[in-house]
């Protein structure tokens, strides 16, 4: 049994009729409708949190520049695809050892294919369908991967990044998502993160950083006298369309994080989460619009973008228990992350295309780190260790790769490819044909 799923087991078990007291009867679902309902949570959670791989492409094809964009979109739906297979094959019994670790026990034990309910039966006891807890969390583990690529683009060979994309869905997400998800040592620690601040998108981002330190940045973002030159992107519409598509999936990534929807009381905390959600991601905005009209004179609308985005990460790691001020204070601090953190990366020379290390690595640190303000049985310190150990762990592994990577075939096109554009250079095809020819 997941650890991450247990609750969906308890809500079918507490969903039998009961009499609470004389004639007081409490409403629950019987136990086949509850497998229906958590079921049916996690499918919809599940194919929300699928649309956001539409919502980081779209956000990655409006921030990088006009001569890169198809390379970004091959990269995004290349990855999602490479995720699904790489966690069937192997992440999934990894971060679930319970179910069959052929890596440990030394042998091909049960497959996530194997673990699926057979053609029309139900094991009712497990309170949910074993094929849409796999379905679920298949989606974090492509999100993750999402992240690196946007930090990586406009100079990174695409087949040096897929193979990284099979490393980090096979290997290094499932490991330290087992840690916490999958029943291990952090979970007994008492560290506490709801939908994944720190094992999805802080892990994403020390992917992401590493990724940037061996990569390098690109030609002419930094100066010899140490400005930065600002590279546009090449259609902010299709960026704001992108975070749109995230703001939306984040309902099924935070929401379906329940894992429970049989009783009156899933659903109201799924309504909490909701709200909460939603509530971070507009203080977020709001803040980084004011902020950089005070400091920059006029608003930024990327910065405005990001900042949604650091307010939705902010929150995920403890979106149930705080109230809509709450969520409003945590995400606001997350959209002050991201209008401080874009420059002092450049300060450090560390190209991030997409504001993705300040979005999902410095907001999931912020998100994990607070969880304790209003959630109870959790503690600053237990947290700090949590973020600490994925973070030293992610970090250092995708250093490894990144520079086995570089050594092996390298990992940076040429700088002929770069000034003229990946799109060509690695595809030999470009997303706006118009724009280059007579």
């Amino acid at each position: 049994m997941k650890l991450r799923s247990t609750l969906a087991l308890g809500a079918a078990l507490a969903a039998l009729p009961m009499v609470a007291a004389a004639q007081d009867v409490e409403f629950a679902a019987a136990p086949d409708t509850a497998y229906i309902l958590n079921t049916l949570l996690f499918l919809i959670g599940g194919f929300l949190v699928f649309w956001m791989a539409a919502g980081f492409a779209m956000l990655e094809a409006g921030l990088v520049r006009s001569k890169n964009v198809a390379m970004q979109l091959t990269k995004n739906i290349a990855l999602f695809s490479i995720a699904s297979i790489m966690y069937w094959l192997v992440g999934y019994n990894i971060m679930y050892p319970g179910d069959g670790n052929w890596i440990i026990e030394g042998y091909f034990g049960t497959f996530a294919l194997k673990a699926l309910d057979d053609v029309g039966g139900a094991d009712l006891a497990t309170g949910y369908s074993a094929a849409s807890d796999f379905f679920f969390q298949l989606m974090f583990v492509a999100t993750t991967a999402s992240i690196v690529s946007g930090t990586l683009a406009e100079r990174i060979k695409l087949w040096p990044f897929l193979i990284f994309t099979v490393v980090l869905t096979a290997f290094i997400y499932p490991v330290e998502a087992s840690w916490q998800w999958g029943g291990g040592w952090l979970s007994e620690a008492g560290f506490s993160d709801f939908a994944g601040s720190t094992l999805v998108h802080a892990a994403g981002g020390f992917a992401a950083l590493a990724g940037a330190i061996i990569l390098g940045p690109r030609l002419g973002k930094y100066t010899k006298d140490g400005r930065t030159v600002p590279m546009p992107g090449s259609n902010l519409a299709l960026a704001t369309l992108g975070t749109f598509i995230l703001w939306l999936g984040w309902f099924g990534f935070n929401g379906g994080s329940q894992l429970a929807m049989g009783t009156i009381g899933d659903v109201t905390d799924i309504s909490r989460i909701f709200a909460n959600t939603n509530m971070a991601a507009a203080a977020g905005a709001v803040t980084a619009l004011i902020l950089t009209q005070v400091m920059y004179k006029k608003a930024d609308l990327t910065m405005v973008l990001n900042g949604a985005l650091a307010g939705l990460v902010s929150i995920t790691a403890g979106p149930l228990d705080p109230t809509l001020f709450g969520a409003l204070w945590i995400g606001a601090v997350g959209g002050v992350i991201v209008v401080f953190a874009v420059p002092m990366l450049d300060k450090l020379k560390i190209d991030d295309v997409v504001g993705a290390i300040p979005v999902h690595l410095i907001a999931g640190f912020w998100g994990t780190l607070v969880v304790p303000v209003y959630t109870e049985g959790t503690s600053f310190g237990t947290q700090i260790l949590g973020f600490v150990s994925i973070g030293a762990f992610v970090f250092i592994t995708s250093l490894v790769v990144w520079s086995i990577l570089k050594v092996l075939g390298g990992i940076r096109v040429s700088e002929e490819a770069e000034i003229n554009g990946l799109d060509m250079a690695e595809l030999g095809m470009e997303a706006y044909p118009e724009f280059s020819r007579g």
